[in-house]
């Protein structure tokens, strides 16, 4: 592992090459914790139907809490970036050690709320005959939070001082360790215990903490931490902690409501029936695996608007928008036509029988149509992002989520017509989110002389 032992030019510039150069790292990073989640979904589904269908309450009640990180995580990558543009590489320090102080305090507020508010909740909107089981994964679960933010606050200092290439190593340890617990855990090979479905929450809690220890490890290995004297001082610093939650608490906003309405849409499919949850929690990996490009890119067109503000380039935040736009939509495709061509072959491997692939293959041709919107919309939206003005983010999410719950509602309870129909509230959300996303971009109301 080479020592960065030089400070170099953080100031980034438009073209395709230095987008792939930053994307294609971040994709990789992404694409194995998708793998490692495919394979948990697969190995739960093979223990039992009822294992794969609650994966997916569970799995998106806890990714309420990790979007909370994500949201933290894109405002610290926005802050770091703006600070990297301007040639402000002393402020990373200060940056980073009061994100790690924030992200601690929000983990402890995550597991306080699910292990004392949660139980209330789930009870009364989760099936009964599955809640227990439901409660007590999510009960252990929720201690791999507190890991899981650090490695996120590591992860956005190495993508906006231009070292998302080193990303990847905390990723494949996780994730290499995640699967062989699995294997190991929920079904007691090896002489383990065999805990089932709590196995799989067991599993993840420990891959999570080797992850931060990786990512920490990685910043102290290339000599990052030494370049820009990282992780010395954690004194609480008032105006740079004022800075982080005033972009990040709208973005934290954002993305709990966003996949709280994802948790909603999975409570209205409990009484469809185990087949439609389970159906649900494989489209849930589909949206995992194939919106990695979607999501690297996005993280792109985050750092780079914020890097190109912090240089007072302004006026080419539009172009680096529609060239990061172009690459997410054609990755995506790419990945779309793989999955469509061969779905037998994909929802194989969670063991189903093919009564379980006929009906999934219409949900699968609807989600692929969203994620294809995704592609397009959530870098527009990344590019609000990336200008600072996130409570416009979170308006576009309120506007977006309002059209969205209405159309769900409508199609899951008034006139529920099939799965498929159900799903297809994904185009009506990424719809929303993008138009709003650019006539604000396109309003120029960000730049600085408004």
């Amino acid at each position: 592992m080479e020592s960065a032992v030089t400070i170099k030019d953080l100031k980034v510039n438009v073209s395709f090459k230095q987008i792939l150069s930053i994307a294609l790292p971040i994709t990789l990073a992404l694409l194995i914790p998708q793998i490692n989640l495919l394979t948990n979904s697969i190995f739960l589904g093979n223990l039992s139907t009822e294992a794969l269908g609650n994966a997916g309450i569970t799995g998106v009640f806890y990714l309420i809490f990790a979007v909370a990180g994500h949201g933290l995580n894109n405002a610290m990558q926005s802050v770091f970036s703006r600070a990297a543009g301007s040639g402000d590489t002393t402020a990373f320090k200060i940056i980073l050690a009061q994100g790690m102080r924030i992200s601690l305090q929000l983990a402890t507020a995550g597991i306080l709320i699910t292990w004392f508010i949660a139980p209330m909740i789930m009870q009364r909107v989760a099936a009964s005959g599955a809640y227990p089981e439901e409660m007590r994964f999510l009960k252990i679960r929720i201690f791999g939070l507190p890991f899981l933010y650090l490695f996120q606050m590591g992860n956005a200092f190495l993508v906006s001082s231009l070292n998302s290439r080193y990303l990847m190593i905390g990723f494949i340890a996780e994730a290499l360790l995640n699967i062989l617990l699995d294997y190991l855990l929920i079904f007691g090979y090896g002489g383990f215990p065999k805990m089932g479905f709590n196995g799989a929450a067991v599993a993840s809690v420990i891959s999570e903490a080797m992850g931060c220890i990786v990512v920490f490890t990685v910043l102290y290995k290339t000599g990052l931490q030494k370049q820009y004297s990282l992780l010395k001082n954690f004194a609480h610093n008032k105006i740079k902690s004022a800075e982080i939650i005033k972009i990040a608490t709208p973005l934290c906003l954002q993305y709990i409501i966003s996949v709280g309405t994802w948790l909603v849409f999975f409570f209205l499919i409990e009484d469809k029936g185990t087949a439609a949850k389970a159906i649900s929690n494989t489209m849930r990996n589909v949206f995992g695996m194939v919106g990695v490009f979607v999501w690297a890119f996005a993280a792109t067109c985050n750092s780079m608007v914020s890097n190109l503000m912090g240089q007072r380039k302004e006026h080419k935040v539009i172009l680096a928008i529609t060239r990061i736009m172009l690459l997410s939509i054609g990755f995506c495709s790419v990945m779309c036509l793989i999955v469509n061509i061969f779905p037998g072959k994909f929802f194989a491997l969670f063991g189903q029988n093919q009564e379980f692939v006929a009906e999934a293959i219409p949900v699968l041709r609807v989600v692929s149509c969203g994620l294809l919107f995704m592609s397009v919309a959530n870098i527009w939206l990344n590019g609000v992002t990336g200008t600072g003005k996130t409570r416009m983010n979170l308006a576009i999410e309120i506007i977006a989520i309002t059209m969205y719950m209405s159309y769900t509602w409508i199609f899951m309870k008034v006139h529920y017509i099939s799965l498929a129909m159900a799903w297809s509230n994904e185009l009506i959300y990424w719809t929303t989110i993008f138009l709003v996303a650019f006539i604000f971009i396109k309003s120029k109301k960000w730049m600085s002389k408004y």
